[in-house]
């Protein structure tokens, strides 16, 4: 209800930017330096999408395999954020190509 007819957003990147789950970057020069996420989108959202994701890290095993993967890399709330756009993308796939989720894709 909160995001409506999701065929509005042609791709998963405009979806993720909506729930304010998308990566701030800025370049300048040859530094690029990432500064988190935008937060511009719906805080319901991603407020919703985070506690799923805290969820999702114990019990789906397409989201846990994400978290261990990416371990190493980012920690604490990053890779919380990082599970919680991984979940949004998923979500935006489902109801975009009406298509129910399958955990081997």
């Amino acid at each position: 209800a909160r995001v409506g007819d999701v065929r509005r957003f042609s791709d998963k990147k405009r979806f993720v930017a909506y729930c304010g789950l998308d990566p701030v970057v800025e370049s300048s020069g040859k530094g690029v330096v990432s500064r988190g996420i935008s937060k511009k989108g719906d805080v319901v959202l991603r407020r919703a999408f985070y506690l799923a994701a805290l969820t999702a890290i114990r019990v789906n095993p397409v989201i846990k395999r994400f978290y261990e993967e990416h371990k190493g890399r980012l920690r604490g709330k990053k890779l919380i954020i990082a599970c919680a756009r991984k979940l949004a993308v998923i979500t935006w796939a489902v109801l975009y190509y009406n298509k129910p989720f399958e955990a081997d894709e």
